[in-house]
């Protein structure tokens, strides 16, 4: 599905828009309940990646294809390779078999698990047998994705011994790691965090409990994002959402204030209000902690007439796409001039921005939704839109509720 995206007639917007829960929260929840069928889990996420989750864990098929499911693919690779008796093929899209699982894999290895790779080696498809794991130490590199320090922290608490995590070398990614340690916590998994050892102590069994998951800051970013592009007093009302949030990508909050995006938190939701503001000339981010929104305050620094200069994103490489390389091809066709690393992003201020230009997503959703707010400058195209599924489903419903209006190609 190819859409066109035309410009906002009148830019003051104000309206209210319900998300769906956390993929983060939700995905990880999803493997702790079937570990611990005590738990009841409210506000699921509804994306294609959490739809995906439930499948693998209820089916009993030998194959489990989880398509471009990248937090499935490594989650379940520590709740198969836990699965003592059970042998399982763990395999994806062609883009996620070109997505590198070898750290993960490696560190089950060293657990004293059993997972050999059924093509490339350090990729999908795996072959896992499952196994009773008694190890209860292992290391593993901290600067790599945090979705492999979660999956091994996922499964912890069901080891027999529990599990002894040693961080080596720099630690990136940390509230994603907190943000495991946090539900464990919520669940009464004991638990603990110091300097480079996080440990996760055995549990049993947990008390019966509901757990509410709060919607997904990342889906939250493109109506910050519309909001720094609209009129002085737009407004848009976003539930459920609460201040003390355990994901990282609510750093949106402060981040946005530099684009005069006012964040007013309210019981179970937050209201975003487009106040002045005198921008700053350039923007020096570091997003190591919440590189997943990175495409969308590039995307608004361009739309704006800002410079930016964004650190801390090596974890783009290797997501559904690259997105360093997708972010200066899709930008440059617009206009921008633009410079990428392997771990960084730097953009010039521009002042011109090419219209009526057709946007690859590349099977990545994140371009998908981080380019549409530019309709509010310059009618745009995007190609291959229904990816916005893979995390949420009523994106185009949502940005035609807001007064972009959408056409087919």
């Amino acid at each position: 599905m190819d859409i066109l995206l035309n410009v906002l007639a009148d830019k003051k917007i104000n309206e209210s828009i319900t998300i769906s829960g956390s993929k983060s929260e939700s995905n990880r929840l999803l493997i702790l309940q079937k570990l611990f069928p005590e738990i009841s889990i409210e506000n699921l996420s509804d994306s294609d990646d959490s739809v995906h989750m439930q499948h693998a864990l209820s089916t009993n098929d030998e194959i489990v294809d989880i398509s471009h499911a990248g937090t499935a693919m490594r989650f379940l690779t520590s709740y198969f390779a836990a699965n003592n008796g059970r042998e399982t093929v763990l395999t994806g899209s062609e883009r996620m078999q070109n997505r590198p699982v070898e750290i993960l894999v490696n560190a089950l290895k060293d657990l004293g698990t059993t997972i050999t790779y059924e093509d490339k080696v350090g990729y999908p498809p795996i072959r896992i047998q499952g196994t009773k794991i008694t190890k209860d130490k292992v290391q593993i590199h901290g600067n790599v994705s945090s979705q492999y320090i979660s999956s091994l922290l996922l499964i912890a608490a069901k080891l027999e011994n529990g599990l002894e995590i040693e961080l080596i070398g720099k630690i990136t990614s940390v509230p994603y790691i907190k943000m495991t340690l946090s539900l464990l916590t919520q669940l009464g998994i004991e638990n603990s965090f110091e300097g480079n050892i996080i440990k996760v102590y055995p549990k049993k069994e947990i008390q019966k409990q509901t757990v509410v998951v709060e919607s997904d800051w990342s889906s939250a970013s493109y109506f910050y994002s519309i909001i720094a592009l609209a009129d002085v007093g737009s407004e848009i009302n976003l539930s459920a959402y609460k201040k003390e949030s355990l994901q990282g990508d609510s750093c949106l909050a402060e981040i946005y204030q530099h684009f005069g995006v006012q964040t007013t938190f309210g019981e179970n939701s937050i209201n975003l209000k487009k106040v002045k503001v005198s921008a700053k000339e350039t923007l020096e981010i570091d997003l190591k902690n919440a590189p997943d929104i990175a495409q969308t305050i590039a995307i608004t620094c361009f739309a704006e007439g800002i410079a930016c200069n964004l650190s801390g994103l090596h974890t783009l490489k290797i997501k559904e796409t690259d997105r360093l390389v997708a972010l200066h091809d899709e930008l440059s066709k617009l206009g921008a001039i633009i410079s990428v690393t392997d771990i960084s992003l730097h953009l010039e201020k521009s002042l011109v921005i090419n219209e009526n230009i057709a946007i690859k997503t590349y099977n990545d959703h994140r371009m998908a939704m981080a380019f549409a707010p530019l309709a509010l400058r310059v009618p745009i195209k995007i190609l291959n839109a229904e990816v916005v599924t893979k995390s949420y489903q009523k994106f185009w419903e949502d940005m035609q509720q807001i007064g972009i209006k959408i056409g087919s190609l």
